[in-house]
């Protein structure tokens, strides 16, 4: 890692007292000059931020609400402000790039209280936080955190809509994008993060946190006045109680967070994008999570994995019956070690929901099968069950040779939550086991701090096409650019039972999906997820064993990634490359279209291209796929025509 800080003054930073109402000011510029970052303490503390002729965010200001009455931000007095210039390499092994650039500008302000802001600027976004520095612990009991927009902008906005406990905080946070003019977002409703906001002449303002830890996730809601978006945060649970599968509240306190006086709260971020593609291969997150407590990542194998569940266990030609029994797992085992897939999930039904020490499976049987076979088992768990004796379960799993958890249906993400799940992926990792997060809040900056949370939820996924959903395709080519920013996703890709938009119906058992067949393959290449599914079953994969020894070799992290192309809610194109070879994903809508590969990302040389293309019968039949194979060279470009909810997908291999 290379560091080089510059504590200059004149070039980056700019300071001025306005003594109208004692009011000081103070900018911050991104390194490139194009971001202005103003913040203004004085009787308030406000932010706004232009970026170039553009006003991205009008003064909007925020403070911290205590327990006690105390209000941190207003009639602030500024005891300091230290400027800090920043451009370091940060490396990233387990994710879409060897390394990202860091390189900011950052204005810490230290104000009378024991308190104080951190702010940053980059060339693609802003960020601040709180912090604190009490000799004594402090109640939170609110956070005014506001986004004023000038205008009244188009958002995409995935809504709360699922209440658990009739709980507005218990929700599974899945949701398509709603896209509504930020007038016409409802008062009652709340949007969960990260939120997508039009600016208009091709920009975009994308609305997030990061650094997660010891502090409620933050949701969006209208003010009422101007075009104003503020943060909401779960109270502090006091009371819960268990369902099968559901640990809701059934209490909430009158405060959102206790937390220790010395304390630095998450960041709110503003990543602000030129063009589209821009968002699909953003960084902040990594930039402004809380670096890895792994010191040895050795243990941490990425990789695919033979899922049961969306499938419905539904193997044939066999001689037993198929389902949650040893016969049924040996034959997932047997599968995924014929495609070099590096796991299975034993996903629910393997044990009782609240008690993982009631196991209704022979475990050591199929784990030690899979040992021989060079496959890792993972179980399915719920947070509750997970929760119980975390480190007596841990022990005994982790002795057994279990790889790691999947572990469900936390579905909140208040200030007690959000710790659990830290502690859980603390002691998955002293136990070196793996955690998948289902049922889960945006990473948020999680799965960097603890890389061995090798993906999680918070995505409307496939398993929603078994009971119906309006426009996957739609959401397919919308998460990448807005969901896909907090960090990987496990959306399960996959299908093989392949629907147009006139022949897909909601089916449990033996599921379609919305779309082509090549819109599924792209998906491997396109959707962050370093742990990655296959969804379907073993049988209907080696019926077709084409798609399958595709989608078997496309990596799960990369070394390099490229944004070709691609328009919010309607395509997107992706490379990325692994060692010498690239991999490149593009998928549609449900609109039918025409879009340009641009090779010139390939090196020196000529590649052997294996290309998935949708048929030219995909619009009837969305199974209906091309496989070529050409020479090709960075200075080609390929047509690529993508039916409806179609897709295109191909490997590049350096001869």
């Amino acid at each position: 890692m290379k560091l080089r800080t510059i504590l200059s003054l004149s070039l980056l930073f700019s300071f001025c007292v306005a003594y109208a109402q004692t009011a000081k000011t103070f900018h911050v510029k991104s390194p490139d000059g194009k971001i202005d970052l103003t913040i203004s303490a004085g009787k308030t503390i406000e932010w706004s931020v232009n970026h170039e002729d553009t006003q991205v965010i009008l003064p909007s200001s925020v403070s911290l609400l205590l327990g006690d009455g105390m209000v941190l931000g207003t009639d602030a007095s500024v005891k300091s402000a230290k400027p800090i210039a920043v451009n370091q390499d940060i490396n990233t092994p387990i994710y879409k790039k060897a390394k990202v650039s860091n390189n900011y500008n950052q204005l810490t302000l230290t104000l009378k209280g024991d308190y104080g802001l951190i702010f940053r600027a980059y060339n693609d976004g802003i960020a601040y936080r709180f912090f604190t520095t009490k000799s004594y612990g402090i109640t939170i009991a609110n956070e005014e955190a506001n986004f004023n927009f000038k205008d009244d902008d188009k958002a995409f906005l995935p809504f709360v809509n699922d209440y658990r406990n009739h709980d507005k905080f218990n929700t599974s946070f899945e949701s398509l994008y709603d896209q509504l003019n930020i007038s016409a977002i409802k008062k009652d409703t709340l949007a969960f993060m990260p939120v997508l906001v039009d600016l208009g002449n091709g920009k975009k303002a994308a609305l997030l946190e990061a650094d997660l830890q010891d502090y409620p996730g933050m949701y969006l809601t209208p003010g009422t006045e101007g075009h104003n978006l503020h943060g909401v945060f779960a109270p502090y649970p006091l009371a819960e109680h268990i369902t099968r599968l559901n640990y809701v509240v059934d209490k909430r306190a009158d405060y959102i967070a206790k937390v220790s006086g010395i304390h630095t709260f998450p960041w709110r971020v503003v990543v602000i994008s030129t063009e589209d593609k821009q968002l699909a291969n953003n960084d902040m997150m990594q930039r402004l999570a809380e670096p890895s407590k792994i010191t040895d990542l050795s243990w941490i194998k990425p990789g695919k994995v033979a899922w049961d569940w969306w499938n419905d266990w539904n193997i044939s030609h066999v001689d037993f019956k198929a389902g949650i029994n040893v016969p049924t797992y040996k034959y997932y085992i047997d599968f995924a070690a014929a495609n070099k897939l590096e796991y299975i999930i034993i996903d629910e039904g393997w044990s009782d929901d609240q008690d993982l020490t009631k196991t209704k499976l022979d475990i050591p049987t199929i784990v030690d099968y899979g040992k021989q076979k060079g496959v890792g088992v993972i179980l399915w768990s719920t947070w509750y069950a997970i929760t119980r004796n975390t480190d007596d379960l841990f022990t005994k799993f982790a002795a057994m040779g279990v790889k790691g958890f999947k572990i469900d249906f936390i579905d909140r993400d208040d200030q007690k939550t959000v710790n659990s799940l830290y502690e859980i992926a603390e002691k998955a990792a002293n136990h070196h086991l793996l955690a998948d997060f289902h049922g889960m809040y945006k990473p948020s900056g999680l799965i960097t701090t603890w890389p061995n949370v090798i993906n999680c939820e918070g995505v409307k996924g496939m398993e929603n096409e078994k009971w119906g959903v309006k426009d996957h395709p739609g959401y397919d080519v919308s998460a990448p650019y807005i969901r896909m920013m907090a960090g990987p996703m496990d959306y399960t890709p996959g299908a093989m039972r392949n629907a147009t938009k006139e022949s897909i119906r909601p089916i449990n058992s033996n599921p379609m999906a919305q779309g082509t067949r090549c819109h599924q393959l792209a998906m491997y290449t396109i959707f962050e997820a370093p742990l990655q599914m296959l969804a379907d079953n073993p049988t209907i994969y080696m019926k077709e064993q084409e798609s399958t020894d595709f989608i078997a070799a496309v990596p799960t992290t990369f070394d390099e990634t490229v944004a070709l192309d691609g328009k919010v809610g309607e395509f997107i194109s992706i490379a990325r490359r692994k060692g010498t070879t690239w991999y490149v994903g593009s998928m549609s809508s449900w609109t039918p279209r025409e879009t340009t590969i641009d090779l010139s990302f390939l090196g020196d040389g000529t590649y052997k291209a294996t290309i998935f293309q949708d048929g030219i019968n995909a619009d009837k039949d969305a199974t209906d796929y091309v496989r070529k194979v050409a020479n090709v060279t960075s200075k080609d470009k390929i047509t690529v025509q993508l039916s409806s909810g179609g897709g295109w997908a191909a490997r590049f291999e350096k001869q």
